[in-house]
């Protein structure tokens, strides 16, 4: 059976290879800017905006409706992270621009809310793929499965941000291309 679950953690595998690229970006000293700029794009519209949003709008709600807590337990952990990494992103794109501005030092705090950014969500997936995801899948019927993942086929084709998951994808790809050396 497809499940939901299946589809976030198939979300999970991009943003781990953004995280690489990540984790390769942080050690240049003169790192591109379009890239840097591209990254919090990829996040705020990939991790955030779509994966999040199929999290934070339908898998969590339904998950409060069998019994879960929103305001503790493993959900509300889930959500202080989203929170949490939305502030790492904010950091990352404030100090982008004033590293465009000039302003050299900057880029180590870019770099410092890439590296938070990176720690935080490495342990968020495997939380949500190892714990959450697993306790999700005992508690919902095949009938939620399909309804999830009707739901998330409409933020996937890009009814919710205009792009379609399948274009990030290949966009943290292209990424991945440049920054992750193969073996």
């Amino acid at each position: 059976m497809n499940s939901a679950t299946k589809n976030l953690e198939n979300d999970h595998v991009h943003i781990l290879q953004l995280i690489e690229v990540m984790e390769q970006m942080v050690q240049l000293p003169d790192p591109n800017i379009a890239d840097l700029e591209e990254v919090v794009e990829l996040i705020r519209n990939f991790a955030d905006g779509l994966h999040h949003a199929k999290e934070e709008n339908f898998l969590f709600p339904l998950m409060a409706e069998k019994g879960f807590s929103l305001q503790q337990g493993p959900v509300a952990v889930m959500l202080m992270d989203h929170e949490q990494g939305r502030g790492f992103v904010r950091g990352m794109a404030e100090n982008i621009q004033l590293y465009k501005n000039g302003q050299q030092s900057a880029l180590n705090l870019v770099y410092a809310n890439m590296q938070g950014y990176m720690e935080l969500l490495s342990n968020h997936i495997s939380k949500e793929n190892n714990i959450l995801f697993r306790m999700a899948d005992n508690v919902f019927t095949t009938e939620n499965h399909q309804s999830l993942l009707s739901e998330f086929s409409a933020i996937d084709a890009g009814s919710t941000s205009g792009n379609s998951g399948m274009d990030y994808v290949n966009r943290i790809n292209k990424l991945a291309n440049q920054y992750i050396k193969s073996n």
